[in-house]
């Protein structure tokens, strides 16, 4: 019987945060689950298709329609997202979505956990964490590399072994989420490269990732400061078993602390009109904090104010031109921005296209699927 603390337990159907997800929920509300783009589920379900397997089935069982598939810019929620991984990953005993030409067995990313959960430091946890992934893949395998201030994780693939896209996008999103949640806090990616061209979905890395990219490069990476790695892991066994009883949904989302300040400030901010915001020395008062404190705080997490506005301004703008038939210059105003063309370079480096391009896009009946991604 699959152990339902591993990622590879496999639900009877959709749970209550999926199917809650797949209704939508108004934005704004606390505690809204965020949302993943739709090339993300095709890339999972690419090898259960390969296989002959019924793949619309899963998609049911998690709340999302077939069709869905063929909207590019439509998003399912992490709920929707998390569902699926495990689903997928039951049918096929393989918790890397066939990216490898070794499975990786159901139970393994557990065990993974347990492997690094008393490890002193960091730097430690993740070294553990790549040779462990050595061990049972064969196409690709990661090398922690630490020179003077500056960290990064690099991927390589074995010579002769195919390019899979999706299998550095998976094995970066584990090392990286389990990174995060053992030091309880969000780590600042200063840059990724990809061994590989720019995917046409590349607009999504500058959320998944970071806004400095490169791509052709002679391997994948990402880069960090040194001084993460020295940090201590601050998790248990009894943590582990809440965040394993949380996965994949707590690590395919850039990680989130519930309790953070940058949590609070998104709280707030939520509460508020978009284009009526608090001046930062404001918001610092309101935290009872100094500006330099709240400053130092944010970076901690791996954020800043003007990301956590940028973020609010960007779901709030998907969903009034996804739900509504208002002009493009009034969802401007709205927002805070004072010229049209201010909004439009705003949204092309949040989307990669612009509002009108959105807007004609078929999704305005998929409500719920376009709502805070990584948040």
């Amino acid at each position: 019987m699959p152990d339902p603390n591993s990622l590879d337990f496999d639900p009877s159907g959709p749970s209550r945060g999926a199917a809650g997800a797949a209704r939508g929920a108004p934005l704004g509300r606390t505690g809204e689950p965020g949302t993943v783009a739709i090339c993300f589920v095709i890339a999972a379900l690419a090898s259960v298709r390969a296989r002959g397997l019924d793949a619309d089935a899963l998609l049911a069982r998690v709340g999302l329609a077939s069709h869905l598939l063929d909207v590019p810019q439509a998003r399912v929620s992490a709920a929707q997202y998390g569902e699926l991984w495990r689903l997928v990953a039951v049918t096929l005993d393989d918790e890397f979505f066939g990216q490898d030409s070794r499975r990786m067995k159901s139970g393994s990313f557990a065990m993974l956990c347990h492997a690094v959960i008393h490890c002193r430091t960091l730097g430690q946890a993740l070294e553990r964490s790549l040779r462990f992934y050595r061990l049972i893949l064969d196409d690709i395998h990661g090398v922690l590399v630490r020179e003077g201030r500056e960290a990064r994780i690099e991927l390589h693939v074995r010579p002769g072994a195919p390019q899979r896209v999706f299998a550095h996008e998976t094995l970066l999103m584990l090392l990286y989420g389990v990174a995060c949640w053992l030091v309880n806090r969000r780590i600042t990616i200063q840059y990724a490269k990809f061994a590989y061209p720019q995917p046409v979905h590349s607009a999504e890395y500058r959320l998944m990732y970071s806004t400095v990219l490169r791509f052709g490069a002679d391997c994948t990476a990402i880069g960090f400061d040194a001084a993460y790695l020295d940090l201590p892991v601050v998790q248990n066994e009894r943590s582990l078993k809440e965040f394993l009883r949380s996965a994949p949904e707590n690590i395919i989302l850039k990680y989130k602390n519930a309790t953070s300040v940058a949590a609070r400030i998104r709280r707030r901010l939520r509460q508020l009109l978009p284009g009526d915001l608090p001046e930062f020395e404001v918001l610092a008062r309101e935290l009872h904090m100094t500006e330099a404190t709240l400053r130092r705080r944010l970076h901690e997490e791996g954020t800043s104010y003007q990301a956590i506005k940028d973020d609010l301004r960007r779901d709030l703008a998907l969903r009034y031109l996804a739900h509504t038939d208002r002009s493009v210059m009034d969802i401007a105003l709205e927002l805070g921005f004072s010229e049209r063309s201010s909004f439009h370079r705003a949204f092309r480096k949040w989307t990669g296209g612009s509002p009108g391009e959105f807007r004609r896009r078929p999704v305005a009946d998929f409500d719920g699927q376009f709502d805070r991604f990584g948040h």
